[in-house]
């Protein structure tokens, strides 16, 4: 739902709670130990991280209907765990009937390196936080308890377009958010999708933190109760925070965009039905423009990077890139669409448009991580994200996946043939 002004859109899900739906939610610590390496910035390279800030959390929904299960994870990393760690976390959970998962990464700069599975050595941080996730959710559903839901929407001045230099840039200003409540009405979990990259700590911190979206998701959970509340991060590769006037910082960011999830939360009437839900999982296949093997491009990326994550790049994309495109749609009126990667905000705004759904989830950084998938005008246009080293699909390939997910969409609710 695309608002014109900055009002409030809330929309009313009238059907009676059914016995049938139920919701369950948890939280989980997963802040690395002392020293561990930091993801986010090229100048920092092996350097271990001085301490935490603030702590890095997950927190898992898991929504179930007669028809199917779901599992919706926030996660304060910089990315979704990688393709082997999504496969170690999906097998821990495979007797537990899962329809789909959707980990989604709050991007923010400030986590820790998950690319490299063997530190410290006597007890890997990425093998604990594979065992974490798997613990967090399977809390999270046995937490479930009989629920209903409502969803809201509203458009917020909060980020702006950080790639385009066109005075008509795109930029997606939808924050959406899923109440999710049991039969007395008090809330089990908050869910909110809003894009904007968490990069508003100084590349030169070295402490680890959960950035805006940490400080957001503290302060509703301090404002409801502690029901959990998941930062969802968008189709935020092209688009930045854009902080009012006399708001400086991620802390105090995130508590002008909590004031705006609860106010938009405040309005939301639960009365979701919990009939249908169902999804889908399809990897794609592109042609990588990144050679790592190539001496040269292996010369450049050892100045970006330290030589295990140039090893990971060179095995991730030795058979091309191979994102991940996660489908699931609730009731016929909200979908999730969970992309691995970044994704810039045209494709979210496109998808939202055609996906013709009362409400969509577009979830960047989910389930694995293939770097930039800049929009073919982008491209065009230039600037960061749009080439390499940060770009290493080929040529439309956000497109292509965009596409891919729109038919899932479509074919979910039995609109369109459902064939290959």
């Amino acid at each position: 739902m695309r608002a014109a002004s900055l009002m409030a859109a809330v929309m009313l899900l009238t059907p009676a709670a059914r016995a049938g739906f139920e919701a369950g939610a948890a939280t989980a610590d997963i802040t690395p130990p002392p020293g561990y390496p930091m993801w986010g910035y090229a100048a920092r390279k092996d350097k271990p991280a001085e301490g935490t800030r603030d702590p890095l959390t997950a927190r898992a929904l898991v929504l179930k209907t007669d028809a199917g299960k779901i599992a919706l994870v926030g996660l304060d990393l910089g990315r979704a765990p990688t393709r082997e760690s999504m496969a170690r976390i999906r097998d821990g959970l495979k007797a537990d009937g899962f329809t789909e998962l959707f980990l989604v990464a709050s991007h923010t700069h400030h986590g820790p390196v998950i690319e490299l599975d063997t530190w410290p050595k006597d007890r890997p941080y990425v093998r604990e936080l594979e065992s974490k996730l798997v613990k967090l959710i399977k809390d999270a559903d046995a937490a479930r308890v009989p629920a209903r839901y409502g969803i809201g929407a509203t458009e917020v001045p909060l980020n702006r377009n950080r790639q385009s230099k066109r005075k008509d840039a795109p930029v997606d200003r939808e924050l959406l958010v899923l109440r999710v409540e049991d039969l007395t009405g008090k809330p089990i979990a908050h869910a909110v999708n809003f894009a904007a990259h968490p990069t508003m700590h100084p590349a030169g911190l070295m402490r680890f933190s959960a950035d805006f979206p940490g400080a957001m998701a503290r302060h509703v959970e301090a404002a409801t109760g502690g029901a959990p509340c998941l930062f969802l991060q968008g189709a935020a590769g092209d688009l930045s925070p854009n902080p009012p006037p006399g708001v400086t910082g991620p802390d105090a960011f995130g508590r002008t965009v909590g004031d705006s999830v609860l106010s938009l939360a405040k309005g939301v009437k639960c009365g979701g039905a919990g009939e249908k839900l169902a999804g889908r999982r399809e990897e794609l296949r592109f042609k990588a423009v990144l050679d790592v093997k190539n001496p040269f491009v292996r010369g450049a990326l050892n100045d970006a990077f330290f030589p295990e994550l140039i090893g990971f790049l060179e095995r991730e994309y030795a058979a091309g890139v191979r994102p991940t495109v996660t489908t699931a749609v609730l009731d016929d009126r909200i979908g999730f669409v969970g992309l691995s990667g970044e994704f810039f905000c045209e494709h979210g705004l496109g998808l939202k448009r055609r996906a013709r759904l009362p409400h969509l989830f577009v979830l960047g950084y989910c389930n694995d991580y293939q770097q930039y998938f800049p929009t073919i005008q982008a491209v065009s246009e230039g600037g960061y994200g749009t080439g390499l080293p940060v770009s290493v699909a080929e040529l439309g390939a956000g497109e292509r996946q965009a596409d891919r997910a729109l038919i899932h969409l479509y074919q979910l609710r039995g609109l369109v043939p459902d064939v290959p």
